[in-house]
C-alpha cells in the first residue's frame, strides 16, 4: 500500500476564484496537507496521506470537485491569461474572450489544450496536442495539432471561432484517442465529416514573438492597479498563507486567483487601498519577493524533488558565477516520458540500473532551435555528463547563445546602408569559435595546437579542438575578416 498519494485537481485556464480555492485548500488542511504545490500546467498539486485520503475524498465528494489520484488521463486546460492586462499585448483578447473558450468546455479534454494570445511570451504555445492562438482577426484562433508523445505539428485548416473550440476540441479528440487516428489528413477528414463550425479562411500566416520571459514576482503597477506574482524557491505553498490570500481577496473583491507554467501566482487587480494588507500577509508568513530572474525561468517537472534540488544547485552557480541567462528559459527532464518548456533543456539519464532502480545516472544536454523555446527541434549540447561537470557545460551553452545574439545583432547592423559598414573588404575568410568568440585564422595557424601557419580549416585534424575553451571543431562558424578587422558572419 502506498504512504502517500498524489492528488491533481485541474484549474482550468490556470484560474481559481479565491472562494473555490478556500474550499479545496480547507478540505486539504483537515486532511492535514500543509503545503500544495501548482505544476507545469497551471494545476493544484497536493501529497496526501493514505490515512488521510477518505476524509479528503469526502470532503471533495461535497464540493464537487473533480481530481485525480496518482495519474494525469485529464490534463489541465494551459492559457495565458494569467498574464492578461500584466503583460500588455494590444490584442483585441481580454478576460471574457479566455472566459468564453473556457465555457465552451463541457467535458473533461483527455488531450492537452492550450490556449494562448499569440503577442505573448510568458506562457508556452506548442506544449499542448490542440493548441490555439489567437489570430489577427478578433473572436478568431489559429489551430496547431501536436499528435499524441510526438514532436509532429501541423496546422488545421481555417481560423476557429472562438464558441466553437470546445465543441471542436472534443471531435477531435474523439477521433484521436477514441478511434486512433494519428494522420493529419485523416484527422482533418474524419472531423469535418462530424461537425459543422463557424471559422474563416487564414489571410495570413501566424507571426510569433521572439521569446523573452517577463519578469514576473513582486508587487508590479499596471494602469490604475496593482498585480502581485508569488514564486517560491521550494515550489511549495503553504496553506495558511493561501488560506489568508483567499480572504483577503474575499475582503478586497479580487475575483481570480491565477496560477502559471512557472508554478508561480499571479493576483490581479489589487486596488491601491489594500496594498498595505497584501504586503502585511506577506510579512507575517516571512514571504520573499524579488528573487533574481534567472531563478524564475526555469521548469521542473511536477512531484519530483530531484529536478527542484538541481533547479537550485545551478541557480547557486549561475550566481556566484555572475552567469548571464537574460533571454533563456531552462527545463530539468528526469523521467523520461515527461514535458517541460525550455530553450534549454537538462535530460537525466539512467547509466546502470538494478532491475528498474538507477543505480547511476549522467546528464544530456539540450537546445532548442535558434533557442526558440516554442520549438519542437532538439539539438544536442553534450551527451554524458556527469553531474559536477553539468554547470560549466551549461554556462559554455548560456556563452554561445550570448555569442550567437551578438552575431544576430551585429550581421543586422551591417546590413544596414552605412559607408562605413560597406567598405571594400579583404577576400579573406576565418572560422570562429561560438562560445569564446576565438579565431582560427589560417595565416597564422595554431601556435599552441601546433598547426602550422597556412594550414587551411577545412585541412585541421577532425579532432581539432578550441585553444581557449575545447570545442570542437565542428562547431566553428565561417567569419569574414574584413580590411578594418570586422568581424562579419559569412
Amino acid at each position: 500500500m502506498r504512504d502517500y498519494y498524489h492528488i491533481k485537481i485541474n484549474l482550468p485556464g490556470g484560474i481559481a476564484s479565491p472562494g473555490y480555492l478556500k474550499d479545496i485548500l480547507s478540505a486539504a488542511w483537515n486532511a492535514n496537507v500543509r503545503k500544495v504545490r501548482f505544476g507545469l500546467r497551471q494545476q493544484l498539486l497536493m501529497t496526501v496521506h493514505y490515512e488521510d485520503m477518505r476524509f479528503l475524498e469526502n470532503d471533495f465528494k461535497n464540493l464537487g470537485v473533480f481530481y485525480e489520484v496518482n495519474t494525469d488521463r485529464r490534463p489541465n486546460i494551459v492559457s495565458s491569461y494569467c498574464g492578461e492586462e500584466v503583460f500588455r499585448t494590444g490584442q483585441w483578447l481580454n478576460a471574457s474572450e479566455y472566459h468564453s473558450v473556457l465555457d465552451s468546455f463541457d467535458f473533461q479534454p483527455g488531450l492537452k489544450v492550450n490556449i494562448s494570445d499569440s503577442n505573448q511570451s510568458f506562457t508556452p504555445f506548442f506544449t499542448g496536442n490542440l493548441n490555439f492562438i489567437s489570430s489577427p482577426e478578433p473572436h478568431f484562433w489559429y489551430l496547431y495539432v501536436r499528435l499524441k508523445q510526438t514532436n509532429t505539428v501541423f496546422k488545421w485548416d481555417g481560423l476557429i471561432y472562438t464558441n466553437e473550440i470546445g465543441r471542436l476540441s472534443k471531435v477531435v479528440e474523439e477521433c484521436m484517442l477514441d478511434e486512433g487516428l494519428n494522420e493529419e489528413h485523416t484527422l482533418k477528414a474524419a472531423a469535418a465529416g462530424r461537425i459543422r463550425y463557424v471559422s474563416q479562411p487564414v489571410q495570413q500566416e501566424l507571426e510569433l514573438p521572439s521569446f523573452s520571459l517577463p519578469y514576473y514576482e513582486g508587487f508590479n503597477r499596471y494602469e490604475s492597479r496593482t498585480w502581485l506574482g508569488l514564486y517560491r524557491r521550494d515550489e511549495e505553498f503553504s496553506i495558511e498563507f493561501l488560506l489568508d490570500v483567499c480572504a483577503l481577496c474575499l475582503k478586497t473583491r479580487v475575483g481570480e486567483i491565477c496560477a502559471t507554467p512557472w508554478k508561480s501566482l499571479v493576483i490581479k487587480g489589487i486596488e491601491d487601498q489594500y496594498r498595505v494588507a497584501w504586503s502585511n500577509i506577506l510579512g507575517k508568513h516571512n514571504i520573499n519577493v524579488r528573487h533574481a530572474a534567472n531563478e524564475l525561468a526555469w521548469q521542473t517537472e511536477d512531484h519530483n524533488g530531484d529536478g527542484a534540488e538541481l533547479k537550485n544547485e545551478l541557480i547557486r552557480y549561475f550566481s556566484k558565477n555572475d552567469t548571464r541567462t537574460f533571454g533563456l528559459c531552462f527545463g530539468i527532464q528526469t523521467r523520461p516520458k515527461s514535458e517541460v518548456f525550455g530553450s534549454v533543456l537538462i535530460r537525466k539519464r539512467p547509466l546502470l540500473r538494478i532491475g528498474q532502480l538507477p543505480l547511476f545516472s549522467v546528464y544530456d544536454l539540450y537546445y532548442t532551435e535558434n533557442f526558440n523555446p516554442n520549438s519542437r527541434a532538439l539539438v544536442l549540447f553534450e551527451k554524458g555528463l556527469f553531474k559536477i561537470h553539468l554547470p560549466a557545460q551549461l554556462e559554455r551553452l548560456c556563452r554561445r547563445f550570448n555569442n550567437q545574439r551578438s552575431r544576430d545583432t551585429l550581421k543586422t547592423m551591417l546590413s544596414e546602408p552605412d559607408e562605413a559598414k560597406t567598405a571594400v573588404k579583404a577576400a579573406k575568410m576565418a572560422h570562429q569559435c561560438p562560445d569564446c568568440l576565438t579565431i582560427y585564422d589560417p595565416e597564422y595557424g595554431d601556435v599552441l595546437g601546433d598547426i602550422p601557419p597556412g594550414t587551411a580549416f577545412e585541412d585541421l585534424p577532425a579532432a581539432y579542438c578550441c585553444p581557449t575553451c575545447d570545442s570542437g571543431k565542428a562547431v566553428f562558424l565561417p567569419v569574414e575578416l574584413t580590411r578594418s578587422s570586422t568581424l562579419e558572419p559569412a
